[in-house]
């Protein structure tokens, strides 16, 4: 599906995306049935090359992408720091990748101008050296996300991807989230529509600590939950709007295109356009900026694995869609503005 590029100056930071080479990892991601590794599998490779032509950054005729933010996904670990410093080994390498797009080969664009890596926090104490190692690696790395999604269905993550239950109430976990802000690291929070909780409970225990919960909270249409999107939305709206009563917290403004969501069900890349995208979309998308406001909402592409539901003109376009109804300013905060603020990178903005 190719579309016109709706109001192609708006510059857009994309605070959320991967770089990974799943290719080695194939034979362990063989869960045939679940859509979300079929999607996984179906853009195993993704790195500079694969961003760029998704982006167009530095070339003329795509969406204004003036920056992107990279989010951790255990690639490029590096097993000879040991194994709780491996994940540095990620943000050396999107280091690189970020230098490559600062050479200034491809204009003003910054791929991976903002790095969000994990640390284990279930370290407790023993986190603080793995962040410190961390900020070393890189002048981009901003902060973490050690993700708590879980559910009683094994079905719906698929195993590759179960968190502990209850994570985010972990004492030992708690002890080294506390590093984080000590730090002065941002922390992003993936968990499923159930456990939204969670993440407002750890908000209100650290009331200083910077939080963005990611993919609006993640609404499940999969395994167990298929066809419940309905039944569930007041669910989701509840615990959103409780979320948003912290105001240490923020949210992505995407997700929906992943298949634990549904939004579209038949996927990868099934050619749908902007505008079917939108409808399916704006009961979450209006709620969370409703909620959260634009000053803490941000859009994000979640690429590639949101590749499942849109191509990358199309998802923006999606979004822009969606934000007509708001002023030049609330545009300006929903597609750049607040990333720039929570991410410390507003000299992408200057």
């Amino acid at each position: 599906m190719t579309e016109s590029i709706l109001e192609p100056d708006l510059p857009i930071i994309d605070p959320h995306h991967h770089l990974w080479d799943l290719r080695p990892m194939l034979p362990a991601l063989q869960e045939p049935h679940h859509d979300f590794i079929a999607a996984l599998i179906d853009a195993a490779y993704y790195t500079f090359d694969e961003l760029q032509a998704d982006t167009k950054g530095g070339i003329p005729g795509g969406h204004n992408i003036v920056g992107t933010c990279f989010m951790e996904c255990g690639a490029f670990y590096n097993g000879a720091y040991g194994e709780a410093k491996k994940v540095v080994g990620e943000v050396e390498f999107v280091n690189g990748v970020a230098a490559q797009g600062a050479s200034g080969i491809y204009g003003s664009y910054r791929p991976c101008h903002a790095i969000l890596g994990h640390a284990d926090l279930l370290l407790g104490d023993g986190a603080r050296p793995v962040l410190e190692a961390l900020m070393a690696a890189s002048p981009r790395f901003k902060g973490i996300r050690h993700q708590g999604a879980w559910d009683a269905d094994p079905a719906v993550l698929g195993a590759p991807f179960h968190a502990p239950e209850g994570l985010y109430r972990d004492s030992t976990f708690r002890t080294g989230f506390k590093h984080v802000g000590e730090l002065g690291l941002t922390f992003d929070a993936w968990v499923l529509e159930p456990q939204i909780g969670d993440v407002t409970d750890l908000a209100r225990a650290f009331p200083d600590q910077p939080i963005v919960l990611d993919h609006c909270g993640t609404p499940l249409n999969i395994a167990s939950y298929r066809g419940t999107l309905h039944e569930n939305f007041d669910r989701w709206r509840h615990a959103i709007h409780e979320l948003a009563e912290c105001p240490n917290v923020s949210i992505k403004l995407g997700g929906l295109a992943m298949a634990f969501c549904g939004l579209p069900e038949d996927g990868p890349a099934m050619g749908y356009g902007s505008e079917h995208l939108a409808a399916l979309w704006r009961p979450y998308i209006e709620t969370c900026i409703e909620a959260f406001g634009p000053e803490r909402g941000m859009f994000e592409s979640n690429y590639p694995v949101d590749r499942w539901g849109a191509s990358y003109d199309v998802l923006w376009n999606s979004f822009k869609r969606l934000a007509r109804g708001h002023s030049d300013d609330e545009k300006r905060a929903l597609f750049a503005g607040t990333a720039a603020r929570v991410y410390d990178i507003e000299d992408l903005l200057a």
